[in-house]
């Protein structure tokens, strides 16, 4: 079965949902928002864009991860 495609306007609750294991490549990046209250309404590219991540390039390992 196909996984769910992560996408940019997802939140990160909604991420997390989908794959647990999300969080270990997040807080590599600095993104540690397992933790944080805006989680379920803060985006991907909201938190990317605080925190200086390329979402793109996030969104790729993050949804290749996922099919695993």
């Amino acid at each position: 079965m196909k996984k769910q495609k992560i996408t940019k306007d997802m939140t990160f609750g909604d991420i997390f949902e989908i794959n647990p294991r999300a969080g270990y490549i997040l807080m590599e990046k600095g993104l540690f928002c397992g933790g944080c209250p805006m989680a379920q309404m803060e985006t991907l590219e909201d938190g990317c864009k605080v925190h200086d991540v390329d979402v793109n390039k996030l969104l790729k390992e993050l949804n290749e991860q996922n099919g695993k």
